[in-house]
């Protein structure tokens, strides 16, 4: 009998007969929504919110890394004529201003009735003055207050994400970071950095996403669309990048204003299969491409796919 499926590099392996009883490995991304930051206090120049968590991101393509520092993952065994359903979590919003935390990002995932979901945690949103950020796929920023310490950084997902950095207080009065897959967000004086994501090549070329949204006043969001903090003033946070799951960014608030959060950026997931397996078969209209032998499915909202 014939075996299904060509070896595309780094891809899933099709195997089995044609037809029913088909089965087929498939490599996957999933990543959860980005947080929204938190905002600082009107009365309180400078007290600034901490910046949201990255969504947790989960990788079975390659050799590629998981978030939080976790290894390559086992890609999933579809079975033909099984329906599966894909989520793509929501960014949280950010804070609207006058002190307080952001939303936490929404989760994604895949699920069939033959297979473990797989679940990727939505970010942990940025606190706001002087609390402590969320946990979550990534942990969220603690916010700044008035003296030191202040709000500690969120705890990240095991094998999802990283942990948000903690404030500093008083005289430098800086929200954390939020947590990316690839580190943690930062807590250095003057470079309240969200922390970076991570890239991978499962749609044929390399793309970084899952960045950390940058703490309040002036902190830098992490490569991977994380939002960057505007800087000293009356201006609200950047939102991070659409389909990335980065986190937003705390406010650059200043006495007199009462500027939001920046919202996360919207989670993805992504499929990749020998093109000989394809069926072709999908709801939600995800963006569908060919990288050598293989298929790319990119879900940048819900759908499904049919084996």
């Amino acid at each position: 009998m014939p075996i299904i499926g060509s070896f595309g590099a780094g891809s899933g392996r099709g195997f089995g007969q044609r037809g029913a009883g088909r089965v087929l490995e498939v490599s996957y991304l999933v990543i959860a929504g980005g947080a929204g930051a938190g905002t600082g206090v009107n009365s309180q120049g400078s007290r600034t919110g901490g910046g949201g968590g990255a969504g947790g991101y989960r990788n079975s393509y390659s050799t590629e890394s998981s978030g939080g520092g976790g290894s390559t993952e086992t890609p999933l065994i579809f079975s033909a004529g099984t329906v599966y359903t894909i989520t793509v979590g929501a960014g949280g919003a950010g804070h609207p201003g006058g002190g307080g935390a952001g939303t936490n990002g929404s989760d994604s995932s895949i699920s069939g009735s033959d297979i473990a979901t797989i679940t990727s945690i939505g970010g942990g949103s940025g606190a706001g003055y002087s609390i402590s950020g969320n946990a979550g796929g990534s942990g969220g920023g603690g916010g700044s207050g008035a003296t030191s310490p202040n709000g500690v950084g969120g705890s990240g997902t095991a094998n999802q994400g990283f942990d948000g950095g903690s404030s500093i207080g008083y005289p430098e009065n800086i929200s954390g970071g939020g947590g990316g897959a690839g580190e943690a967000g930062n807590t250095d004086p003057g470079e309240s950095a969200g922390g970076d994501g991570l890239a991978s090549s499962i749609t044929g070329s390399s793309v970084t996403r899952g960045g950390g949204g940058g703490g309040g006043k002036e902190g830098i969001g992490g490569d991977g669309g994380g939002g960057t903090a505007p800087g000293v003033g009356n201006v609200s946070g950047q939102s991070g990048t659409a389909n990335t799951g980065g986190g937003g960014s705390g406010d650059g608030n200043n006495l007199g204003g009462n500027p939001s959060g920046g919202s996360g950026g919207s989670g993805v997931v992504i499929l990749r299969m020998p093109t000989a397996n394809y069926s072709g078969t999908t709801t939600g209209s995800p963006t569908v491409t060919t990288d050598g032998t293989d298929t790319i499915l990119v879900f940048n909202a819900n759908g499904s796919y049919t084996a």
